[in-house]
């Protein structure tokens, strides 16, 4: 999953945006560009409810990622 922040998100949007994933155990990878921060969320991303991620301030979309097939086809 990925968390795209809004350019004016504040250090306490991000705590909070932090702190629900850490709530959902997951971790998460934080890459800072020059207009947006983005978190690369690592763990059991399909129990986080996205559009109750979107709904925190500074959220400006959340992307899943979806799950590979683990079956081989023989």
């Amino acid at each position: 999953m990925l968390v795209i922040m809004k350019r004016k998100a504040t250090e306490t949007d991000m705590e909070r945006v932090k702190e629900f994933l850490v709530d959902q155990d997951c971790d998460f990878h934080q890459s800072t560009g020059t207009d947006r921060i983005i978190l690369g969320v690592v763990g059991d991303t399909s129990r986080i409810d996205c559009e109750q991620l979107k709904q925190i301030s500074g959220v400006l979309d959340v992307y899943p990622i979806p799950h590979e097939d683990t079956e081989q086809i023989t």
